[in-house]
């Protein structure tokens, strides 16, 4: 991790001040020291977008794993769950490819994603849902050695090789984004 990086991870860190972290930094924190993982860091800058992650980071927009979430639709058109893709920030997911895999699906909007997932759009994290979901993480990722996901609040972030990503996140790799354009 190169310097600038460190220091714009650690502005606003407050060491043993944890606990007054929001409720879904701390639930990811958990759920990574559980797994073995050294945990997620604290930026001084919100970062909603996969840009702004980036910028924030100092890493290029590919090694943000952005998290998008769909509603999956059952047979009669009622809702049936959610569906969370972890992909690559420089690609866009292609829902279609998702639905094949998944079922039919629908737009998710904030009040979906946050009763679903616990966190707020910008910093939904691919790990420690507030209820259980389809989660996928795109093979797009793999293109990176590490890549940098939402840890529960678009402050929070932490860091993982693409395997370790999708072993954290308990879900299989799958080819879901559009193909990038030559």
């Amino acid at each position: 991790m190169n310097d600038r990086m460190n220091d714009r991870m650690n502005d606003g860190m407050q060491d043993g001040m944890h606990d007054e972290r929001p409720e879904g930094f701390r639930r990811v924190a958990a759920a990574l020291a559980a797994a073995g993982h050294p945990g997620p860091r604290w930026l001084a800058v919100a970062a909603r977008t996969s840009q702004e992650a980036a910028d924030a980071l100092g890493v290029t927009v590919g090694q943000i794993a952005k998290c998008v979430v769909f509603r999956r639709k059952g047979p009669d058109g009622a809702d049936d769950g959610a569906v969370l893709v972890v992909a690559a920030g420089d690609r866009r997911v292609d829902e279609a490819r998702v639905a094949a895999l998944t079922g039919r699906l629908a737009r998710a909007d904030a009040d979906f994603v946050k009763a679903r997932t616990g966190f707020s759009i910008g910093g939904v994290s691919p790990l420690a849902h507030a209820t259980e979901l389809t989660v996928l993480v795109d093979r797009s990722l793999f293109r990176f050695d590490t890549v940098w996901a939402a840890a529960g609040h678009p402050n929070g972030v932490f860091c993982a090789a693409p395997a370790e990503l999708a072993r954290l996140a308990a879900a299989p790799v799958a080819d879901v984004v559009q193909e990038p354009a030559p």
